[in-house]
């Protein structure tokens, strides 16, 4: 590996593997988010013959190299056991912090699941035809082959927790296995044993938030909950995990740190599962239970709004659990349930969800993932609609809560009931069958429920679901879309460095790639940019929103942004062209690009189209870099004097 040594070198410099939360890169700069950047040292890299300078900047410590940092990165994510991250601008990264609470739990909840989710539809799909086979009579539920099915369909989703720590721990930056340590643990098959013994005392008692203690830990009590197939209990417990494992590995000798951080971290994270997560979860979903039941026996329409239009939102969180006790209950002492009536309609509401967003989406890989994600629904499994496509889009997850709370409304109005527990999906309709009256008006409710839920969050996802704005594709095309766009780009590179290698440095004219005022590049609100660190240019303050080319030569790197753009001519110059002081924080808005990357240009022809006036309004500067960044492969840059230039204007003469 070329730069592996650099690597090494430049690693130990910012405080070791062990100081880095992340790192990216840009066009010039290696980006790390340490843990404590008191522990790097800062004077040593700056005066490491491969590091041009260092910037610390909105919680970045940003060592640059040089236009070859894409290499020297994949070398530091090699030696450092970094995961590979998206590349960012070459100016401030946007924070998370940014971001609003729902939409970085969805986010979460969303990378989490991505690389799970061909197995989660693929189980889905499974359990929907066993499910189907026994309804239509062609296997017993008894038989062999009908249980095999189900171990196969219904396994995943039982340990779904063990991936889901995995998973977990890793987007949290902590040890994955660890993480499946944790999710084992709480899924163990011996807590169903210890739950069925006699409780030695009872919290709560004679409140709906009665709870019977069987086990304590330290003599602290313990509420004992299912934690299979749920989600976020783990996510929860890896979330402070992987805080926890930091810390122990801060303080934790070399020499014992590989099983003592663990072992310490699994002390505490485990039983403080037990004791917080677990009672919270299950006090809350004894508290919507009781108040769903309350609601519904006051007003059944608007508790069939509510438990329909909620359901999958309860779900999602494992609440639903508080509701199922009230649904066995009611089938044996009443002999039917309306309850979990009112949530039939929710997986046939996310199933037209899904449709629309099979049907509008533009994205090939969001639409590969949809069809099993629909087919998986329509058998009643939506954790792979769930998961995989609404959620991470966030609005057509939204336009499936309301069709499915018009569905719970319409079985509420009609009183349709289920007379017994059956499967899922469509194979459920035939429990909704009177056993005396045979099909009454409940189920032909129940049956127009269903119709207008689909329909419902159909067109409302349809028409309304922002199904292809480019933030909510990447949210679901996630790891895979990155590592497609890394490949692109190393392709891309390699055709860069194997053109390169044919280039011999000649003398050149640098035309002005815009019309506007000179300004000296030691003048530019940017000290990597002013101190001539990546290398001698000028400064444009354009008067028109368009770019152009300075030169023949193909584009090497346009950044998502669409303001940062690298070129090498063919006479060998490497131009840096930067539009704009921190416009990466506008996310690409009033930038439009006029080429691709890899694209062969001829001087003059135009790059970029950008608003002038949108952009000063939003508070940002459009003073343009032009920084010939391979200075050192010239004698002599002359920069044209004047006050104005006008585009295809030398601006910059190259002398060998």
């Amino acid at each position: 590996m070329k730069y592996e040594q650099l690597a090494k070198e430049i690693i130990e410099l910012v405080g070791g593997t062990e100081n880095v939360n992340s790192v990216t890169h840009c066009v010039t700069r290696l980006r790390f988010r340490l843990k404590d950047s008191q522990k790097a040292d800062r004077k040593a890299l700056e005066n490491h013959e491969d590091v041009v300078t260092v910037r610390e900047s909105s919680g970045q410590y940003q060592v640059v190299i040089g236009n070859h940092v894409p290499d020297v990165y994949k070398a530091v994510v090699a030696v450092g056991g970094f995961e590979n991250e998206k590349q960012e601008d070459d100016n401030e990264a946007k924070d998370d912090e940014k971001k609003g609470l729902f939409s970085s739990f969805i986010d979460i909840i969303s990378n989490i699941f991505i690389p799970v989710l061909p197995l989660l539809m693929a189980t889905g799909i499974i359990k929907g035809f066993n499910s189907m086979f026994i309804a239509l009579g062609w296997l017993e539920d008894t038989s062999g082959t009908s249980q095999i099915l189900n171990v196969i369909g219904d396994g995943f989703f039982t340990f779904l927790p063990i991936f889901l720590g995995y998973t977990a721990m890793k987007k949290f930056g902590g040890t994955p296995f660890l993480g499946m340590a944790i999710a084992a643990a709480l899924v163990h098959p011996n807590l169903a044993g210890i739950g069925e013994s006699e409780p030695f005392m009872t919290l709560f008692s004679g409140t709906i938030l009665e709870s019977p203690v069987q086990v304590s830990f330290l003599g602290i009590p313990i509420i004992l909950m299912s934690y299979t197939a749920s989600v976020v209990p783990i996510i929860l417990s890896t979330y402070f995990a992987a805080k926890i494992e930091r810390w122990f590995a801060s303080i934790i000798p070399q020499v014992v740190k590989s099983f003592i951080v663990p072992f310490l971290t699994l002390l505490i994270i485990v039983p403080l599962t037990f004791i917080v997560i677990g009672p919270i979860a299950t006090w809350l979903a004894q508290s919507i239970g009781y108040a769903i039941q309350t609601g519904y026996e006051a007003v059944p329409v608007i508790a069939g709004i509510v438990v329909g239009g909620f359901w999958q939102v309860l779900v999602i969180f494992g609440i639903h659990w508080g509701i199922i006790p009230i649904y066995y209950n009611n089938l044996a002492v009443q002999g039917f349930d309306m309850l979990i009536a009112m949530t039939f309609a929710a997986s046939f509401a996310q199933i037209g969800a899904v449709l629309a967003v099979w049907i509008k989406t533009k994205n090939k890989k969001l639409k590969r993932l949809s069809f099993p994600a629909f087919i998986s629904g329509f058998f009643g499994v939506t954790e792979p609609a769930i998961y995989g496509i609404t959620l991470p889009l966030k609005t057509p997850f939204v336009m499936s809560c309301i069709g499915s709370a018009a569905g719970g409304a319409i079985i509420a109005m009609t009183g349709a009931a289920l007379y017994s527990a059956g499967p899922l999906g469509v194979f459920k309709i035939p429990t909704f069958i009177h056993p005396e009256n045979g099909i009454d008006g409940g189920f032909w409710g129940m049956l127009v429920s269903i119709i207008v839920a689909f329909i419902v969050a159909f067109v409302l996802t349809y028409f309304f679901g922002r199904i292809n704005q480019k933030e909510n594709t990447e949210a679901v095309v996630g790891d895979e879309k990155m590592q497609e766009e890394v490949q692109d780009q190393a392709l891309v590179e390699d055709d860069v460095k194997q053109t390169n290698q044919e280039i011999t440095v000649q003398n050149e004219n640098i035309l002005s790639p815009a019309n506007g005022d000179i300004i000296p590049l030691t003048s530019v609100p940017d000290d990597v940019f002013a101190s001539e660190a990546m290398g001698k240019g000028v400064a444009v303050q354009p008067s028109e929103g368009r770019m152009y080319a300075p030169a023949n030569g193909v584009i090497t790197t346009l950044f998502k942004t669409n303001h940062a753009i690298g070129m090498t001519t063919d006479n060998g110059a490497e131009i840096l062209i930067h539009i704009g002081m921190d416009t990466v924080e506008l996310d690409g808005k009033f930038f439009e690009a006029r080429m691709k990357q890899g694209d062969t240009v001829k001087a003059g022809d135009l790059l970029v189209e950008f608003d002038i006036n949108q952009i000063k309004q939003a508070g940002y500067s459009v003073v343009t870099p032009i920084v010939i960044t391979n200075t050192k492969a010239y004698n002599e840059l002359e920069i044209v004097s004047g006050d104005t230039i006008m585009k295809e204007d030398v601006l910059i003469i190259t002398k060998v």
